[in-house]
């Protein structure tokens, strides 16, 4: 049982890598639905609402390779590491997992296994290729969040997050026109949120940048395409000043 990354646009020729974790929202019957309800199977709790659809126009607008997960982040967070609890979490904001009480080291071994690892070797062999060849890399994440966390509403509509250097991060943000946005917003990388940055871009000391899309935004097919041509340019002109 493996799952490996779903790629897209493998022959892209920008110099961005999109990667998104929390694409998915597919439970394998290996592991079965963790005795969720229908509506949590697709609510935000199991994977970011909209961020796939938005990474896919962003591929399409920059011709940008797309690393992207094959399952639900319930099953296995891939920007967590094996030991976080937020791996394979009992309990997500008001979201309780009965599936992931409980697991014993073997059951985390076999999902560390089947999901992680595959994902993580896949797109360290997507850089190391690019790397290799001498093609100018930046590396990009993305994501979607609640418009309403624990009860508090949240006016922030877009959010870039870094780990290291910030000049790609504020870059983006610079560039970007018409939404109320913020750096280390609505996380930073104190909330153990930039897993994936810390494994492939901080060690080849590539230019990186999580971003945070507000889920209502990218709702539907009007929402993404919207958002991708607003957000294409900004990584553009960013990844053009760093590279």
């Amino acid at each position: 049982m493996r799952f490996d990354a779903k790629i897209d646009n493998a022959s892209g020729t920008s110099p961005v890598v999109l990667v998104c974790e929390h694409a998915s929202h597919l439970f394998p019957p290996e592991f079965g639905i963790l005795g969720l309800s229908d509506d949590a199977q697709v609510a935000h709790v199991a994977w970011d609402i909209g961020a796939l659809a938005l990474a896919r126009a962003l591929s399409v607008h920059l011709d940008a390779v797309l690393v992207h997960a094959p399952v639900s982040r319930l099953i296995y967070d891939l920007n967590r590491p094996p030991h976080h609890a937020g791996a394979m979490p009992e309990q997500s904001e008001i979201y309780d997992i009965p599936g992931n009480h409980g697991l014993d080291a073997p059951a985390r071994a076999s999902r560390v296994e089947a999901v992680y690892l595959p994902f993580h070797n896949d797109l360290r062999a997507v850089l190391a290729h690019r790397l290799a060849a001498g093609r100018a890399t930046v590396l990009v994440s993305v994501h979607s969040f609640t418009p309403v966390y624990f009860g508090q509403k949240r006016d922030l509509e877009f959010g870039v997050i870094h780990d290291g250097a910030d000049d790609f991060a504020r870059g983006i943000l610079e560039h970007v026109e018409g939404l109320r946005a913020a750096l280390n917003e609505p996380y930073s990388a104190a909330d153990g949120v930039t897993h994936l940055l810390r494994l492939h871009a901080l060690p080849y000391d590539l230019p990186h940048a999580m971003l945070e899309i507000r889920n209502d935004l990218i709702a539907d097919d009007a929402g993404v395409a919207a958002m991708a041509a607003r957000l294409a340019p900004a990584l553009a002109a960013a990844a053009a000043g760093v590279l």
